[in-house]
């Protein structure tokens, strides 16, 4: 069964790049546009931060190495005060989608998934991801300061169960059918919907994926793909609510992209356990932070806002 399926994955994951290329290029002139748009509606300049463009390197740099950058970065737009609470769920998708994307092309390898499964769980990625966006995008900073502090919390759960050898195991299955594939399916639709509020999708697809019984490996095109595929199709809806922090963005993305390049060629892999634990605990702090100011722009205690630093 498995050594069918792989010339039918093979052709699914050609298709899959090749539209994931015209994905790109649209979303590129989108972002263009929207950039161009926000200049000359608010007078702000696009110029990138020198913050923003290091955030973007670190993040992106060990994403690449399996940390994630949802997370850590929005400790550090905390932290630095780089970026409006409200507008972070918009600068997280829309910065890190070319990274992402690129990340994709570079790692998704001839795992032999079979195609209905593969493009079913992307679909329904890419699908709550547009939905979620849209809903997102419209909430008032203290609703979007309360779910991503749930958000981080549950990102610092899975970090901890992860370091502890607490994930399940997984099977040897390279394919979902009936029930398994509708659970999937719906999974991956909750977890596109909720990469839009903050929370990265790499670690709960996984979870998803071996609770299936489904390959280890076979989490790999599957995340990647979903997430390459849904962050444009988020950031478009960001884009055009005008829910982001334009120079933020752009650094995220020049800093992010040879990020990719240098963790993915030259680095490779890096003793990164100690530094997960770092990360836990960064992001258990910013959870807590963002809730206590939810809680305070709730009860109508005044909420400095935020203003863009280098």
């Amino acid at each position: 069964m498995q050594a069918d399926a792989a010339p039918i994955a093979l052709d699914a994951k050609t298709i899959l790049l090749a539209a994931l290329a015209i994905v790109s290029v649209l979303y590129l002139i989108v972002l263009v546009r929207g950039l161009r748009r926000h200049h000359a509606e608010t007078g702000e300049t696009n110029k990138p931060t020198p913050g923003g463009i290091v955030a973007g390197f670190v993040t992106n740099f060990f994403d690449t190495l399996g940390i994630g950058s949802f997370a850590t970065s929005t400790a550090i737009f905390r932290q630095w005060k780089m970026v409006r609470d409200e507008r972070i769920p918009g600068t997280l998708n829309i910065g890190h989608t070319l990274p992402t994307v690129a990340q994709a092309y570079i790692f998704t390898r001839l795992v032999p998934v079979e195609s209905t499964t593969l493009i079913l769980m992307i679909a329904a990625a890419v699908l709550g991801s547009w939905l979620g966006a849209g809903v997102v995008a419209r909430w008032q900073r203290s609703r979007v300061q309360t779910g991503m502090g749930i958000a981080l919390l549950v990102a610092a759960t899975l970090m901890v169960a992860a370091q502890l050898s607490l994930m399940p195991g997984g099977g040897t299955e390279l394919r979902l059918t009936g029930v398994s594939l509708a659970i999937g399916v719906i999974g991956n639709f909750a977890l596109g919907a909720l990469m839009t509020m903050g929370i990265g999708l790499y670690a709960p697809c996984m979870i998803l994926i071996y609770l299936l019984g489904m390959d280890p490996k076979a989490a790999f095109p599957i995340m990647m793909g979903s997430c390459a595929f849904l962050m444009p199709t988020a950031s478009v809806r960001f884009i055009r609510e005008r829910a982001y922090d334009a120079r933020t963005v752009i650094g995220l993305a020049i800093g992010g992209i040879p990020a990719v390049l240098i963790a993915a060629f030259l680095v490779k892999s890096l003793p990164l356990v100690p530094l997960r634990w770092l990360v836990v605990v960064v992001v258990l702090y910013t959870a807590v932070t963002m809730l206590r100011s939810a809680m305070k722009e709730r009860s109508g205690r005044d909420v400095p806002d935020v203003k863009p630093t280098a």
